[in-house]
């Protein structure tokens, strides 16, 4: 490939970091990088994300036009793109870097741009297909279906978006399916094991929840040195005798759900055969169903249920987590994997076409048409009332992605009866239920509308004569003149 040229000054964009950047995090976090895979940071900048990920001692090298112009070009398993389309000028050349860094690549390409939402960052003019900056940069800003959209287009592979702004491309089918395996079904976890017994116990703990003995491929080795001179037939009836039926089923049921919830996930990015899938869903699936074909097509009325309004409603009437209003369901992070498989799909399908932001706190799914939307609350368990600080939302018929930062605001959104977006055996839920009956019985909610911002909050605070510390609703020590209380009025504050 010939040397690329310079029509703006592009090494003015690159940062100094002190961290890694959001790709090469989320590629770090999605077992990407890892050890034992050569890493190529390909148009790196200043080389922070390279210094880093050697200190977190990855196999990595460097190379970019204007910093690192003397390293080499080697082919590598994994080669990061890192904020490198997004200041080329010129869309052809644009197209011969992604190439030519897919071409580099063993395993899998990473590529990340800046998105449409950072306009309101970049000031300059208008110039072909992105903005000139007056320090004699551009910037070339995409929606996340464009980028994913331009890296398929070139690598000629199925991609997935890890991250809003962030897509992987695999060398082969096998990879791709196997990250999404990762993704959609539980890995397995393991019982400390020192000696025979606690060896046992964890086989039997991992009966119990999946449903299934575990092959030996997928038990940890020290693992399988400690169950050595068992033959599979003597542990088959250890672990027979040892296990509770009850869990027994209660693990193929849910092996079963998250079975289909895969391969419906992998229909909606490209299903593969059966040879092609990781070694733990092949068992899986020989455990649960009667055949492959039977476990697909089931998957496959799966997900055609998505399309009907009817049904989704239906399942969000019948889901035991999150609160359902007149336009949407919202749960909480810890409770998503509780709720209906069909509607764990929608958002999983979501999450694959335009990313899954790496911080959120609650997902919204919207029952009159299909958008997805991650809220990000970072004082939801601190604050008793946190405040909205960004939302990424997916619309999934044209898969159009927008973003919205809350962070400036003056008027925040907020959250309030916080239980009803967890789980009913959530630990914090008596907490915040009790917050929220005192906060009834004060007359806060008494006009629902006008407390959904943080100045519509804080008015009612003061009419009602209430404050808050932490957890619990206390007497205002300054009444508000709109609202006195009565002398003998009590309060039952919430415990914190």
């Amino acid at each position: 490939m010939r040397e690329l040229l310079w029509g703006s000054d592009r090494q003015l964009t690159a940062i100094s970091r002190s961290g890694l950047s959001v790709p090469a995090r989320q590629a770090v976090i999605d077992h990407q990088v890892e050890a034992g895979r050569t890493v190529l940071d390909f148009g790196c900048g200043r080389g922070g994300d390279v210094r880093v990920l050697r200190s977190m001692h990855f196999d990595v090298t460097g190379w970019d036009p204007y910093y690192f112009p003397q390293s080499r070009q080697d082919p590598a398993d994994v080669v990061l793109m890192t904020y490198v389309l997004n200041v080329i000028e010129d869309a052809e050349e644009r197209r011969k870097a992604l190439a030519r860094a897919w071409h580099l690549a063993g395993h899998v390409l990473v590529v990340s741009t800046r998105l449409v939402w950072e306009r309101n960052k970049v000031s300059g003019s208008c110039a072909a297909d992105g903005v000139l900056t007056s320090r004699g940069t551009f910037q070339r800003l995409f929606a996340p279906s464009e980028l994913r959209e331009l890296v398929q287009e070139v690598t000629g592979v199925r991609c997935v978006s890890a991250a809003p702004g962030v897509v992987y491309a695999f060398k082969d089918d096998v990879a791709r399916i196997a990250f999404l395996a990762r993704r959609v079904v539980p890995e397995a976890g393991w019982l400390v094991s020192e000696d025979m017994a606690s060896a046992i116990a964890s086989v039997v703990d991992f009966a119990e929840r999946r449903g299934r003995l575990p092959r030996l491929e997928e038990m940890p080795v020290a693992l399988v040195e400690l169950l050595a001179h068992l033959q599979s037939t003597e542990l088959q009836r250890v672990v027979k005798r040892s296990a509770d039926p009850e869990k027994i089923a209660e693990g193929i049921k849910r092996t079963t759900l998250s079975t289909l919830l895969f391969l419906a996930v992998e229909l909606f990015n490209g299903r593969g055969p059966f040879g092609g899938l990781p070694l733990s869903v092949q068992l899986d699936i020989r455990r649960c169903f009667s055949s492959y074909q039977e476990a697909c097509k089931r998957a496959d009325r799966l997900l055609l249920k998505l399309r009907d309004d009817a049904y989704v409603r239906g399942a969000m009437r019948a889901s035991a987590v999150g609160k359902l209003t007149p336009t949407a369901l919202y749960v909480h992070r810890r409770a998503v994997d509780r709720m209906p498989t069909v509607l764990r799909l929608y958002e999983h399908c979501a999450a694959i076409a335009a990313g899954r932001p790496q911080e959120w706190t609650l997902i919204k799914l919207n029952h009159h048409g299909r958008a997805v939307s991650w809220l990000d609350y970072p004082g939801f368990d601190a604050d008793p009332h946190p405040r909205l600080r960004s939302s990424y939302s997916v619309e999934m018929s044209g898969l159009e992605a927008t973003y919205v930062s809350y962070e400036e605001s003056e008027d925040r959104p907020l959250l309030h009866r916080k239980h009803e977006f967890l789980a009913a055996d959530d630990p914090d839920v008596p907490k915040y239920r009790r917050l929220t009956d005192a906060e009834i019985r004060a007359g806060l909610y008494e006009q629902p509308y006008l407390i959904g911002t943080e100045k519509g909050w804080k008015a009612e605070l003061e009419r009602c004569a209430r404050e808050l510390r932490g957890h619990r609703l206390v007497r205002s020590t300054v009444v508000s003149s709109a609202r006195q209380p009565a002398p003998d009025a009590a309060i039952t504050p919430g415990t914190g």
